[in-house]
């Protein structure tokens, strides 16, 4: 202590060069080897060559949306869409259009799920689209034909954006991005009716169950649904007693979990295996026309490594047949 005051005497008594530089490393603040949390805006550069990014400032002002269609827009259009956009909440059960209906509304979902069903006499029903996140329930509109030719009914609950017709087809004629997505999802759209009308008639129930649960929770992002069995017998357009079949057998292959109108898949490759071709046709064709959207459809739960083998062979585990013709109506 004494040799500390001793230095400091003689260092108030030396020149003034001296004590300056004894006051600075006295009295200099100790350096933090840790950086403030969040640097601020000047500190972009400090970031950067420190091996931080710094947050751009622009991402404060982006708007998180559910619907893929609408996100493949770029920002300024879908502001401008945006004016007129409202979101709705849709209920299992409701019917947006039936068929003849005029169009006043399109809906964007986001979380929800629709159901395009064609009827038979007029009140036999087969499902023949599903609609969710990736699309849009009113199509014709974009044809500028405002009369619906399907019933279109909520098949899972959830939220959408909904414009009027009137906006819609306005905004429609001046964007030329909102033209070219919602073409591309037209030309998905068709494939997958068509090829849903091909699989309806050439493929066994269990199968073509696999495909809708599989197409299903692609679109919910959930691996539980409430599904009742008259539901699915209508989705699938087959008697109850099909659908009652088809579950048990995917049920007792340990693939789905089945009770009281809860369905929850267990194995989302075992699925994949039993279910026929179709799904993965459907998929394909959509994800090349919608290249920016395919890592969107993967399901919450981990995605499989690779596509099954599809060579006409049966599942080892099940012994479903997943391909090969057969009339679906007398399953």
């Amino acid at each position: 202590m004494r040799a500390i005051l001793r230095f400091g005497l003689r260092t108030l008594c030396a020149p003034a060069y001296i004590r300056r530089r004894f006051f600075a490393l006295v009295f200099a603040p100790v350096k933090s080897s840790h950086r403030a949390a969040v640097p601020r805006y000047e500190d972009a550069r400090w970031s950067a060559t420190n091996g931080e990014v710094p947050l751009p400032l622009h991402i404060a002002n982006q708007v998180a949306v559910a619907n893929s269609l609408l996100a493949a827009l770029p920002q300024r259009e879908y502001r401008h869409l945006l004016e007129d956009l409202e979101k709705v909440a849709l209920t299992y059960g409701e019917v947006l259009y039936e068929p003849g209906d005029q169009i006043k509304y399109v809906y964007f979902p986001n979380d929800s799920l629709v159901s395009l069903l064609t009827l038979v006499d007029q009140h036999q029903a087969l499902e023949v689209g599903l609609v969710g996140r990736e699309g849009m329930v009113g199509i014709p509109l974009t044809l500028e034909i405002a009369t619906s030719p399907v019933r279109a009914l909520v098949q899972g609950t959830g939220t959408a954006m909904r414009i009027k017709a009137a906006p819609f087809l306005r905004e429609l004629r001046q964007s030329h991005a909102l033209q070219r997505e919602l073409h591309r999802y037209t030309y998905s759209l068709m494939t997958q009716i068509t090829q849903t009308a091909a699989c309806n008639r050439f493929h066994v129930v269990e199968a073509r169950l696999a495909r809708w649960l599989l197409m299903t929770q692609d679109r919910m992002r959930s691996g539980s649904f409430r599904l009742t069995q008259d539901f699915l017998a209508q989705m699938l357009g087959v008697r109850r007693v099909g659908v009652t079949k088809a579950a048990r057998m995917l049920q007792q292959n340990k693939l789905i979990g089945y009770s009281r109108g809860n369905i929850r898949i267990l194995d989302r490759d075992g699925l994949e295996a039993a279910c026929c071709s179709c799904y993965e046709i459907v998929k394909d064709m959509h994800d090349a026309a919608h290249p920016r959207q395919s890592h969107r459809h993967s399901p919450a739960a981990a995605p499989p490594a690779g596509p099954p083998s599809r060579d006409h062979k049966k599942d080892a585990r099940n012994g479903i047949t997943v391909s090969g013709p057969s009339v679906a109506g007398t399953h």
